[in-house]
């Protein structure tokens, strides 16, 4: 159907021949048919299209496609659901996990990347007659690299067997001693202060501690104020008096070094037999720096060895007196009776009386732990037996009582 309205849109100018078609200025017959002719053969419509109507073609336009046209621009078929690459083409499948027997799963065989090292570096061996591409190869070498790094790092820190030497950060650990308690980092400071790596102090001792925060200055060595509860966890204990620090261990010198450097002239040391709780140590050494002791020896195999808790008790006595590591212990007492000392086993009971008997001036008292005491072949293998008499209402005093008590009967005597 026609419309007869004025058409919409742009429209052409007037040339200023005839009536104008907009305006409504024609009626009648001449009308009617510039309105048809405005319509089918201008480029301005004057209604919609009607459903016979087609639009002009474009310029350089493909001709249009029928829909069972066999031609170029036939679309393809679309592949079944079960044939289609992708995964939500086609029909949706059902999500439940499919059954996966534990026999099929490739662990220990092909090239699923296991997480034990052992099976790790079997797999790298399997690895080497490869039948891969090379860029196949290529990136399971790329993905395998950081794997392969931290087996061989913990492979030559723990050997074979994987209990060698231990880790770099464990060596680091160990050769590292954190010390807490005043007099104990005040001697430290004194002996050695080379062997100090950081230090952490309360506000109250700054006062206290100026040379050693201005030897930290200058040396470059770290140092935090920090407050009491960090203070704690560092020391892991309360009783580090405001200051914590860590510092170099030093390892105990050998025997034959002790003695080649030991000064002639009377000499008293002590042997420790099977003693390892930290706090009688440090009251040992602790008395041992009090009565001039030369060294504490220790066993071969014999696993104590010098902490924060017995450097604190010790109060500055761990850097006075050094400790030497034997070898044999029949070895060991030849080297200590050719360099003229003389060995006294401390015992309970049935020993010569420590007040009354004559002490050489060359002295190695060997004391054992408490409750189990010393080793009896080494007791019979000493020179002597002494004790402590007492009241008998208890039965004996503690190690590092002991200690006390027969370093002072030495000493004086000289």
């Amino acid at each position: 159907m026609q419309r007869d309205d004025p058409p919409r849109g742009p429209r052409k100018p007037y040339s200023g021949q005839g009536p104008r078609k907009d305006t409504g200025a024609g009626t009648g017959q001449g009308a009617g048919q510039g309105a048809g002719q405005g319509a089918g053969q201008g480029p301005w419509r004057s209604g919609p299209r009607r459903d016979d109507e087609q639009r002009p073609p474009r310029p350089g336009a493909l001709p249009p496609r029928a829909p069972d046209a066999s031609g170029p621009y036939r679309a393809a078929p679309r592949p079944p659901a079960g044939d289609s690459p992708y995964r939500n083409s086609g029909e949706r499948r059902a999500r439940e996990p499919a059954a996966v027997d534990p026999a099929a799963v490739p662990h220990r065989s092909g090239h699923a990347h296991p997480h034990d090292r052992s099976e790790r570096r079997d797999q790298r061996h399997r690895h080497g007659d490869d039948t891969r591409e090379p860029q196949a190869r290529e990136r399971h070498a790329r993905a395998e690299r950081p794997y392969r790094e931290r087996d061989d790092e913990i492979d030559g820190d723990l050997g074979d067997e994987g209990f060698g030497s231990p880790s770099p950060q464990r060596a680091r650990r160990d050769a590292e001693l954190r010390l807490y308690g005043l007099n104990a980092i005040r001697a430290v400071f004194a002996r050695r202060p080379q062997a100090i790596r950081k230090l952490y102090l309360d506000s109250n001792r700054i006062p206290q501690l100026q040379p050693l925060l201005a030897w930290c200055v200058a040396n470059k060595v770290g140092y935090r104020v920090v407050e009491q509860t960090d203070l704690d966890k560092l020391a892991a204990s309360s009783h580090h008096e405001g200051v914590v620090a860590d510092v170099l261990r030093e390892e105990p010198v050998s025997l034959s070094e002790w003695l080649r450097e030991l000064a002639p002239g009377p000499q008293l040391a002590i042997w420790l037999d099977g003693v390892g709780n930290p706090h009688n140590l440090g009251a040992i050494l602790r008395s041992a720096a009090h009565f001039g002791v030369s060294a504490v020896l220790l066993p071969k195999d014999a696993t104590l060895a010098l902490s924060g808790a017995a450097a604190r008790v010790a109060e500055g006595g761990a850097e006075a007196v050094p400790m030497v590591r034997m070898g044999r212990s029949d070895n060991a007492l030849a080297q200590l009776r050719g360099s003229g000392f003389s060995l006294a086993a401390t015992v309970v009971s049935g020993g010569e009386d420590i007040f009354a008997a004559s002490l050489p001036e060359r002295l190695i008292y060997v004391l054992g732990a408490e409750g189990e005491g010393m080793d009896r072949d080494l007791a019979a293998a000493c020179d002597r037996r002494v004790s402590i008499p007492g009241s008998g209402k208890v039965e004996s005093l503690n190690v590092a009582a002991a200690t006390a008590v027969v370093l002072a009967a030495w000493r004086a005597r000289r």
